[in-house]
């Protein structure tokens, strides 16, 4: 699983992610992502959007036909639903047929209407009451109702889904009946009529629109199917159905989706003839780019430059949602928590210790064209829950100061040959596990690598080699024995609570992280005292700086994510996960 993942920046500019990859619907960060990459995929920057503000005049104006296509550097799962798609990979190709959620994230990374175009709370704010847009189709000739949110919920709660969403739906009232057996619905879903449904949740939680899930998912397309086969099933795989701007016409595993415009798209009739998604060689993105071979695409900037001033393209910068980071592997999952079992980087001060060996600005100047911040937080620079830096250590670029820390935690060069061996005398050496993708992805790790060396420690690249997206993130989940660290990425929730990537129960802890104080810190963010933004903010204020002491991650950066667009493509939104807000707004000129 790699949860709303921004791929997109592990492989350019250093990061999900996605990590690792979208929750995707709450720090999934595609990642995709709740680390919610998906269900907070629509954040819009208007500054970015060539002049569309007005989407009605733009669909009047616009030049109608031809096709544009979107590249991207990995071979794609092919898991075309949200429920149970696992990385940016495929969470592009569900953006472009299927994008529409209840609700979409404003500028201010507040939830605001979308498909539901209004809901209110009750008072004691534990039920919200959705009011739907109506005539919205399904590319299958379905309209959209209450009952297809009511079945994606019920999916995600039922006991054999095998999807990663269960946190984005077990706040509901009647989760744990249902679960187990016990209910045949979620209680606390009740359907007023096709276009009116309210939610109970367990308690009041101040993120809770933002926390639930807010897909649909296809009723009358999947209920034949059960929940435990629905992940391989053709209806998904091959034959999905969305109520997108365009719709599903060929699949060429991991290569290439074609997608046609759907006449019938709630919001206006696209403008294009159709869409191609569309893998590609991410050594080639810009050359690919001036070339027509593809028509939008993140690139990394250490591409970005070599076709500034090109006129066949123009390129959009955007601040992410998004971190990268180094992470420890510091235990297991053991199926139902994490156990941080794994002594090698008990210590504290070891962990220090590396912070302080890598050359953080190092990386964003020598690989990303100096796109980007470094941070001492794993949040986005963006985000309101963004700690103030003077409350954190900062970790310097320090060789030096590592070495002393190493010491210190008895780490020392015993043999003479120039590392340290461990307090036992015993040799100590790490193996660094990083993802493929762009021509700066070897010579990025390897500069980590040599970092670590310069600083006394036994680095190397794990196997002498990088790995490709799904077996990294295969290997990383499984907690492969291999591991010592890892570089990752993760695309954001707009909402900052980090459940699903920190809790000492969630699997998406990929440093496998136990921290009692932390587990408490989390659930004081969403408390009813954080109801107040002010206590809620600095309750995340100490929250990363426990983070920052403790150290389970290196935070690397916030980057700044560079989309090429060929010149001739317009109504292209440029948001802070990808560039697939308002496809049916995109054009070509004729």
């Amino acid at each position: 699983m790699k949860k709303s993942l921004l791929l997109s920046v592990l492989l350019t500019t250093s990061i999900f992610a996605a990590a690792c990859g979208g929750n995707d619907g709450n720090n999934d960060a595609d990642p995709a992502d709740n680390g919610n990459d998906a269900n907070n995929a629509d954040v819009n920057n208007d500054e970015n959007n060539d002049g569309n503000e007005d989407n009605d005049t733009a669909q009047e104006d616009a030049p109608q036909g031809g096709t544009v296509t979107y590249g991207f550097t990995q071979p794609f799962a092919g898991l075309f639903d949200w429920a149970h798609y696992e990385g940016q990979d495929d969470s592009l190709a569900l953006k472009i047929f299927n994008g529409d959620a209840l609700v979409k994230t404003g500028d201010d990374l507040r939830p605001e209407p979308h498909l539901a175009h209004d809901w209110e709370w009750s008072d004691d704010n534990l039920t919200v009451t959705f009011h739907l847009e109506e005539g919205v189709m399904w590319h299958n000739g379905e309209e959209l109702t209450a009952e297809d949110f009511e079945y994606a919920w019920e999916v995600i709660a039922h006991e054999d889904y095998t999807g990663p969403r269960v946190s984005n739906v077990n706040i509901i009232e009647g989760f744990e009946e249902y679960n187990s057996g016990d209910a045949d619905s979620l209680s606390g879903v009740e359907i007023e009529d096709d276009y009116t449904l309210s939610v109970t949740f367990n308690e009041p939680m101040p993120n809770a629109v933002d926390q639930l899930w807010t897909y649909p998912m296809p009723k009358a397309h999947l209920e034949h199917i059960d929940v435990a086969d629905l992940e391989d099933a053709d209806e998904i795989r091959r034959e999905p159905v969305g109520l997108g701007a365009y719709q599903v016409t060929n699949i060429i595993s991991g290569e290439q989706v074609e997608f046609e415009a759907f006449e019938d798209y709630w919001r206006g009739t696209p403008n294009l003839d159709g869409v191609v998604y569309r893998v590609i060689d991410g050594a080639q993105a810009a050359e690919l780019l001036a070339q027509g071979e593809v028509d939008i695409i993140d690139l990394p900037p250490s591409q970005a430059v070599t076709v500034e001033g090109d006129d066949r393209v123009y390129l959009e910068e955007i601040e992410a949602l998004s971190y990268s980071y180094i992470g420890f592997k510091l235990g297991h999952w053991d199926g139902e928590q994490n156990v941080m079992d794994n002594e090698k980087f008990h210590s504290k001060e070891l962990r220090h210790a590396f912070a302080h060996a890598i050359d953080r600005q190092g990386i964003i100047d020598s690989f990303s064209e100096g796109y980007g911040q470094v941070i001492n937080a794993p949040e986005s620079v963006i985000s309101w829950a963004y700690p103030d830096e003077t409350d954190l250590n900062q970790y310097e670029y320090d060789p030096e100061r590592a070495q002393e820390l190493l010491a210190e935690a008895g780490y020392e060069d015993q043999t003479g040959d120039g590392f340290v061996e461990t307090p036992d005398g015993e040799e100590f050496t790490v193996n660094f596990m990083a993802m493929s993708g762009t021509e700066i992805s070897e010579p990025r790790a390897q500069y980590i690598v040599q970092n670590l060396q310069d600083a006394g420690i036994n680095a190397r690249l794990q196997d002498g080699q990088l790995f490709e997206f799904n077996l990294f993130y295969d290997l990383v989940e499984e907690d492969d024995a291999d591991i010592d660290l890892f570089m990752g990425a993760w695309g954001l929730a707009a909402d900052p609570d980090p459940t699903g990537l920190w809790k000492s129960d969630d699997f998406w802890n990929f440093p496998r992280w136990v921290n009692e104080e932390s587990d408490e810190l989390i659930e004081r963010g969403l408390s009813e005292e954080a109801f107040d933004d002010d206590y809620r903010r600095e309750v995340y204020q100490e929250w990363h700086q426990l983070v920052n002491d403790e150290l389970p991650l290196i935070p690397l950066n916030s980057p700044v994510d560079v989309y090429g667009i060929a010149s001739d493509v317009g109504g292209v939104t440029v948001d802070i996960r990808d560039a697939i807000t308002d496809p049916h707004l995109w054009y070509r000129e004729q």
